[in-house]
C-alpha cells in the first residue's frame, strides 16, 4: 500500500486531505510513524520505500514480480461517498513501483476506487503508461476479468487472474458490468463463481502456462481459514486449472496449503503500509510480513519450492525481520499450518521453506 502516510513522503505528495472519523490528513500518519520509529525526512527517493527488499529481489531473480497494489493513483478528489477510508498515491509517484521492477499489479480489492471511477480510470492509465501489467479492474467486466500476462523469456507465460469479494469490504457498486468500469467482484464463494473463473481461465490457458489467481478475501484480522475460502481453493485447482492461489486482505501472514501440489497462499499479510504507531492489533503483528518465491513447474503446475523472506515494516521500508520477527513468523506458521498439513523450516540463507506434513483432512 503505497497511498496515503507513504505517498507523503514520496517526492510528489497527493493532497493530504482525508475523511476518517478521527483523522484528517495523511500527514498525520508520518507523524504516528515518526513517533513510533524516528523521524522521517521526506522526500525520500522512489527506491527508498523497498529498502532491503532490493537486495533479496536480486538475489532471488525471480521472473515475474506481482503484487496487490492497495490504493488507487490518482489526483482524483472525488473521494467514494460514506467509504470512510480512502488510499491514494500520486500519479507522479508510481515510479516506486517502477524501482523494484514489479511486472503485475492486482487491483481487485478494496482500495482501488477509494476515489471514484475517475480514479480508477486514472490508475489504470498510470500503471499502463509506465508499463505495468494490471488484473482484476478495468473500463468493464471483460477487461476487469482478463489476466495479466507476463511473458517469460525461454519459459512461457504467467497469467495473473484477479477477483475479490464483498466479505473483504468491496462495495458492491463497485462491480464491474458489461459496458461499466470497476472491479472483478464475485458475490459469492460458491461452485457456481468457481465455474464462471474455470471459463475464464480456459478461453485463455495454453499448454505450458502459469495460472495464479489472485482473490482478495474475508476480513482484516483474522487467523482461521473458514470452510468457504478453503473449498473454494480447493474448486479453483480442480475445477479452473489454477496452479497457485495468491490470497490476501489480512493485515497478517496467514496458514499455507498444499494441495494436489499446488499452493494455496490463504493471506499474504501486509508487505508495506503506513500503519506504525496505529495500536490495537499488536498481537498480529502486522508488521511483520514475507516476501513469496515460489518455484513452479511450468509442465504440470505444481510447487517444486517455496522460499520466503521475512520483513518487517520500519520508517515505511521494507527492513529484514528481526531474530524475534522470524522466530514469531516460523511459530505462527507453523501453528496455523498444522490443520492444513504444512510446516516451515528456516533454512541457512534465512529464507523459510514450506513442508508437507501430513496430508490434511478435507474441509467437510
Amino acid at each position: 500500500m503505497t497511498g496515503r502516510g507513504i505517498d507523503q513522503i514520496l517526492p510528489h505528495p497527493s493532497k493530504p486531505q482525508l475523511f476518517e472519523p478521527y483523522v484528517r490528513s495523511a500527514r498525520d500518519y508520518v507523524r504516528l510513524a515518526e513517533r513510533t520509529c524516528g523521524a522521517l525526512k521526506p522526500p525520500v527517493d522512489f527506491s527508498y520505500i523497498w529498502g532491503d527488499a532490493l537486495a533479496e529481489l536480486e538475489r532471488m531473480a525471480p521472473d515475474a514480480r506481482i503484487v496487490n497494489l492497495e490504493t488507487s493513483v490518482t489526483a482524483s478528489d472525488e473521494a467514494w461517498p460514506d467509504k470512510g477510508i480512502h488510499y491514494r498515491m500520486h500519479p507522479a509517484n508510481v515510479a516506486c513501483l517502477s524501482a523494484a521492477r514489479i511486472d503485475c499489479c492486482v487491483l481487485a480489492n478494496n482500495h482501488v476506487m477509494d476515489w471514484g471511477r475517475r480514479g480508477l480510470a486514472e490508475t489504470l492509465d498510470t500503471l499502463h503508461r509506465a508499463g505495468l501489467l494490471t488484473a482484476g479492474a478495468g473500463r468493464t467486466l471483460a477487461r476487469a476479468a482478463a489476466p495479466a500476462t507476463v511473458s517469460v523469456s525461454g519459459k512461457g507465460r504467467v497469467l495473473v487472474f484477479a477477483c475479490c469479494t464483498t466479505g473483504s469490504g468491496v462495495p458492491r457498486e463497485w462491480a464491474a458490468s458489461r459496458t461499466g468500469s470497476g472491479v472483478h467482484l464475485l458475490t459469492d464463494l460458491s461452485p457456481r463463481s468457481a465455474e464462471t473463473i474455470a471459463r475464464q481461465i480456459r478461453a485463455r490457458k495454453r499448454s505450458g502456462d502459469v495460472v495464479v489467481l489472485s482473490v482478495h478475501w474475508g476480513g482484516n484480522w483474522r487467523f482461521d481459514i473458514s470452510r468457504e475460502e478453503r473449498t473454494f481453493a480447493h474448486q479453483l485447482i480442480d475445477a479452473a486449472g489454477v496452479d497457485l492461489v495468491h490470497g490476501h486482505s489480512s493485515h497478517h501472514v496467514r496458514g499455507m496449503e498444499l494441495y494436489k501440489g499446488k499452493l494455496i497462499l490463504y493471506g499474504c499479510g501486509d508487505l508495506l503500509t503506513d500503519y506504525e504507531g496505529i495500536a490495537g492489533h499488536e498481537a498480529y503483528r502486522p508488521d511483520l510480513s514475507l516476501m513469496y518465491f515460489p518455484a513452479v513447474e511450468s509442465s504440470s503446475g505444481r510447487l517444486l519450492r517455496l522460499a520466503a523472506v521475512p520483513t518487517q515494516v520500519r520508517r515505511f521500508q521494507l527492513r529484514r525481520a528481526p531474530e524475534e520477527g522470524v522466530a514469531w513468523l516460523i511459530d505462527t506458521l507453523n501453528r496455523e499450518g498444522r490443520s492444513l498439513g504444512t510446516r516451515v523450516e528456516r533454512q541457512n540463507d534465512n529464507t523459510l521453506e514450506l513442508r508437507c506434513a501430513e496430508p490434511p483432512p478435507s474441509p467437510r
